[in-house]
């Protein structure tokens, strides 16, 4: 399908989503926001990408958050019923990408501010250059710290502690910073960037493909367990699945 506002490419296995507002500093408008809702719903049942890898357009920066100029205007014109529908759709998109069954490898140059920080936060590894710097900007346009998943993603991945201070004030987390607190898995040059990405798509493609979408599934509902006896029973299912695909496809 063509995309006015993505660029979608497929590698084998591997899928490159890229955001394409460049000119916007790939910021989120309402188009983007239907684009993206319909990739990430196609993406639940195709069984032919095994990982994706998400980045953005130019070298300017990832993503600039909502269009303030296009889209945050137009939201203090509707009514209530119609302001609520529009973040429930915005807020849907982290709860999409922790859905689909493949990984994501978000890819980070320069700025990942508001919605771009939690497309960050909402992904499974983030591999960032050395002028990646993030930031919950939400507060600073007058809104609260806490939007599109960053109340309950950013504690878990950084600790409770610093993720007040990040969402209180819409400071910027430096890459330095971000990968101090675990929140990246790598910090590599910009040309390096998008081939280290690919270099860990290969090698999570060259694994069982129902091993790798149930680690993910796995991960994702224990985070949330209740207990370690609730964790390894899921692992247990897991991988007793494993084990008899593999008996299966072996004619066992």
């Amino acid at each position: 399908m063509k995309y006015e506002t993505l660029i979608y490419e497929q590698e084998g296995a591997i899928g490159i989503l890229t955001l394409n507002r460049p000119e916007r500093l790939n910021a989120i408008n309402e188009k983007m926001i239907g684009e993206l809702e319909e990739f990430w719903m196609k993406k639940m049942l195709d069984l032919d990408t095994r990982v994706i890898i998400l980045t953005g357009a130019g070298n300017k920066g990832f993503c600039g958050g909502l269009d303030i100029k296009e889209s945050f205007s137009k939201i203090y014109e509707l009514e209530s019923e119609k302001i609520y529908e529009f973040q429930v759709r915005i807020a849907r998109l982290q709860l999409l990408m922790r859905q689909i069954p493949q990984p994501i490898i978000i890819a980070i140059h320069k700025a990942a501010v508001g919605g771009g920080f939690s497309f960050a936060m909402a992904s499974d590894v983030r591999i960032i250059t050395p002028e990646a710097r993030f930031s919950a900007a939400y507060i600073n346009i007058g809104l609260g710290g806490a939007d599109m998943g960053s109340s309950y993603f950013l504690p878990r991945l950084i600790g409770a502690g610093r993720t007040y201070e990040f969402l209180l004030t819409g400071d910027f987390m430096e890459s330095e910073e971000a990968s101090k607190l675990g929140f990246v898995s790598r910090i590599v040059p910009y040309d390096h960037l998008l081939p280290t990405a690919m270099e860990i798509a290969n090698k999570m493609v060259s694994k069982n493909p129902l091993g790798l979408r149930l680690t993910k599934e796995a991960i994702n509902q224990n985070l949330d367990a209740a207990g370690l006896e609730q964790a390894l029973q899921l692992e247990n299912r897991n991988q007793t699945v494993c084990f008899l695909s593999h008996k299966l496809i072996k004619g066992g």
